[in-house]
């Protein structure tokens, strides 16, 4: 449905025919760790996320997985560890 509340003219998964169903019956405004996602769209009673209704929540644990400004770290890649007997016999060959 569209959002009457703070999003208006939006489509809203949590707008019901009684109202805003989210918890507290609004949605948050987004966090600063948000500034510079692609989600984040400007309402004339703030700015918002387009994918979440508490952004602060995805951010709780580390990053947002909705976020698309941040760019996921490769986690560093240690040797592999070889059996010492088992490369004695490759080496023999």
């Amino acid at each position: 449905m569209i959002c009457t509340t703070v999003r208006k003219g939006s489509d809203c998964i949590f707008m019901t025919a009684k109202g805003c169903s989210y918890t507290g019956g609004i949605c948050r405004e987004i966090v600063e760790k948000c500034n510079g996602c692609n989600r984040a769209i400007e309402f004339s009673s703030g700015w918002y996320c387009s994918a979440s209704p508490e952004p602060s929540m995805k951010w709780k644990t580390g990053n947002c997985n909705l976020a698309t400004h941040v760019v996921a770290e490769a986690a560093p890649t240690t040797p592999a560890k070889i059996n010492p007997l088992k490369a004695s016999k490759r080496a023999a060959k």
